[in-house]
This record gives C-alpha cells, structure tokens and sequence, in this order.
C-alpha cells in the first residue's frame, strides 16, 4: 500500500491506480522487497536487486546502471514506481524532494499522474482512459512500445479493485 493518504494523493482512486502500478510494475509483489517495493531495482539479467539507502536516487552516486537482457540493454529503473535517474534532478527540485523514501516515491509518483492528466479520469471511474494516458512512462501497462512484457487491461482492473478502486 501507498504510504501518502489518499486524502494527500487526491482520493482512494488515485491511490487505488497507484497501488496497481505497484503490481504491474512488479515491485510490490517482488519476492525479495522489504518495503512493500519502494526497495526494488529493476530485475537485471543477474538476478533481482534492492536497495536500502533512501537518502537519494540508488544510481545518482554512480552505481552502474542493471543488464536487464541479451541484447545488451540497461536500466536503472528504481522503487514502487521504477523511477529513472535521468529525472530524478527535475522532480526531487520540482517537488522539493528531500530524499527518495516512500512518501517521496509516491508524491513523485502523484506528480506523474498529475501531467498526464490521468486523475480527473480516475475520479471519474474510467481506468481505461487513466491507462492508456500513462503507458508512455510505465512499461507494464497495454499500448506502449517499449518492448516489454505489458498486463492485460483485465488484469490490471482486477488490480484496481483489489486495491480499493472502483472503475464504471
């Protein structure tokens, strides 16, 4: 679960969507989290990894970015909400972040929804409409390009209501 309120995050749906992000992502079912997924580091092709020292973004004191398949490619995709470190300067600034903690995941994360114009929909119930506005930031969600493994709008619904949302 978030750790905001969801008065703070803008109601139960917000943090409903969140929480199935969380899901999607696969970092709040992670074998491996002790924090709910606000620990989890992308899943490399070494294995699954964590981080325990929230002071700041896990790769902006140079750690070297995860292998996450054959091809070469790498990630530094980090917490509940796979946060990259190229944005890490403009929102921790923007937000006044002062570390990257789980209330700071999760209003970064509030942020995100907020310029994706995907909350009125949320508190309107339509999730489809929520969805398909954040699947150029979140790989797990349908109808993005990036290659990667996406869930199924049903699976995501089934998701949200698991976590308290309640879409029409």
């Amino acid at each position: 679960m978030t750790v905001i309120s969801s008065d703070a995050a803008g109601g139960t749906q917000v943090v409903a969507f969140m929480d199935m992000l969380a899901v999607a992502e696969g970092t709040s079912t992670s074998p491996i989290t002790r924090c709910d997924g606000y620990d989890v580091i992308v899943t490399g092709v070494d294995g699954r990894h964590l981080f325990d020292d929230f002071s700041t973004h896990p790769f902006e004191n140079g750690r070297s970015s995860i292998v996450v398949n054959s091809k070469g490619l790498t990630s530094n995709a980090s917490g509940r909400y796979q946060h990259m470190l190229k944005d890490w300067p403009h929102y921790r600034d923007l937000l006044r972040l002062s570390d990257f903690g789980p209330l700071s995941q999760d209003r970064w994360c509030i942020q995100l929804l907020k310029e994706r114009r995907a909350i009125q929909p949320l508190l309107d119930g339509d999730l489809a409409t929520a969805i398909a506005r954040c699947t150029n930031i979140w790989a797990s969600l349908p109808g993005n390009n990036y290659g990667q493994p996406q869930h199924t709008f049903d699976m995501l619904r089934a998701a949200f209501i698991l976590n308290g949302g309640n879409p029409c």
